[in-house]
C-alpha cells in the first residue's frame, strides 16, 4: 500500500522480482485526509484484491515504530497517531501481532530502487527523491538507509522546497517543463551542497516523463537518473519492509525461519508479503544487496 496526499494505491508484490504481481488499484485520497477516512480507503484497496494476509504501507511523513509524527500533506490528526495499529484494526488484525508494517513513503521507494532499480549495486551516498504532492527523500550510505530525512522541507527561497519544486507546484502554477526544471536544479544544488551524493535517483509520478526535464538540469556534479520502478517503487518497498519486519520480529504461526531472505508463499494463489510485526526502518537488511 502507498498512501499519498493525492491517491492511495496498492497491489500484491512479487518479492523475488521486485514487481507488481497484479495491476495496481488506486482510489483518491479523501479530503480532509483524516486517519479514519484514509484507513477506510486502505481497506477498500486491500479488499479489492481479496487480500487477508500481512500488508506493508507507506505514509507521507515521519514514521517511528508505527506512529506517524508529521503530517505535511494530510490531516493534522495523523500527528502522534499509532497509525500501524489503526490500519491493522481496520484490516482485521490478529491478536498478538499486527499485520501492517508502516514506513515513510520515500524510504519505501528508496528501498525498492536500491534493491531492484536505479540504485542497485551503488555504494557511497545515494539520495532518492520523489516528486509528487510533496518532495520525499531517502538517503543511503553504502546501501544503508538513514530513515525519515524529509529533505523536501529544506528551505528554498524562504519556503519549504516542496512548495516550490514538487510535482504539485508544477501543476498548480502551470509551469513549463523548463521552468520547473530550473526550480528542481536549484533544489538539487542545495541538497548536493549539504550531502555531496554520488547519485540522485528521481522518482515519483514525474519519473514517467523524465525525458522532459532531466536533460534541462545543469551544473549538478552528482549523476542524476530516473527511478526505474517509477511510481510503483513505494508499493514494492512497502512489501519489502513487511517481509523484513517479519524476519526480524516475533515468530508467527506461518513464519519463515528468522533471517530468511525468501519471500513468503502466497495464500489463495496470490503473491504475498510476509506476516510481520510493526518495525521502524532502522536495522533493516542492506537495501543494496
Amino acid at each position: 500500500m502507498d498512501i499519498g496526499g493525492t491517491g492511495i494505491k496498492g497491489a500484491p508484490v512479487d518479492l523475488e522480482r521486485g514487481e507488481l504481481a497484479d495491476e495496481r488499484y488506486k482510489v483518491l485520497t479523501p479530503h480532509p485526509a483524516t486517519p479514519d477516512r484514509v484507513a477506510d480507503c486502505v481497506k477498500q484497496v486491500v479488499d479489492h484484491f481479496g487480500w487477508s494476509g500481512p500488508v506493508g504501507a507507506t505514509f507521507p511523513g515521519v514514521v517511528t515504530g508505527g506512529t506517524t509524527r508529521t503530517a505535511a500533506n494530510v490531516d493534522k490528526g495523523w500527528i502522534d497517531t499509532d497509525a500501524a495499529a489503526l490500519l491493522s484494526e481496520r484490516l482485521g488484525g490478529e491478536a498478538g501481532g499486527s499485520p501492517v508494517t508502516l514506513l515513510n513513503d520515500a524510504d519505501a521507494a528508496g528501498l525498492a530502487e536500491m534493491r531492484f532499480g536505479a540504485g542497485r549495486g551503488r555504494g557511497g551516498t545515494v539520495i532518492v527523491l520523489t516528486f509528487g504532492t510533496g518532495i520525499g527523500s531517502a538517503v543511503f550510505t553504502d546501501g544503508r538507509l538513514v530513515p525519515n530525512t524529509e529533505l523536501g522541507h529544506l528551505e528554498l527561497r524562504g519556503h519549504d522546497a516542496e512548495k516550490r519544486a514538487s510535482g504539485k507546484a508544477r501543476e498548480d502554477e502551470e509551469l513549463s517543463w523548463q521552468q520547473w526544471a530550473h526550480r528542481v536544479q536549484k533544489y538539487l544544488a542545495h541538497v548536493e551542497a549539504l550531502f555531496s551524493p554520488g547519485l540522485f535517483v528521481i522518482g515519483g509520478g514525474v519519473s514517467r516523463k523524465a525525458e522532459k526535464f532531466l536533460p534541462l538540469i545543469e551544473g549538478i556534479r552528482a549523476e542524476i537518473v530516473p527511478a526505474q520502478l517509477q511510481n510503483n517503487a513505494g508499493i514494492v518497498g512497502a512489501a519489502m519492509a513487511a517481509h523484513a519486519a517479519r524476519a526480524a520480529g516475533p515468530p508467527a504461526r506461518d513464519a519463515s525461519p528468522a533471517g530468511s531472505a525468501a519471500p513468503a508463499r502466497p495464500a489463495a494463489g496470490r503473491p504475498a508479503v510476509a506476516r510481520s510485526a510493526v518495525a521502524s526502518p532502522v536495522g533493516w537488511p542492506d537495501a543494496g544487496r
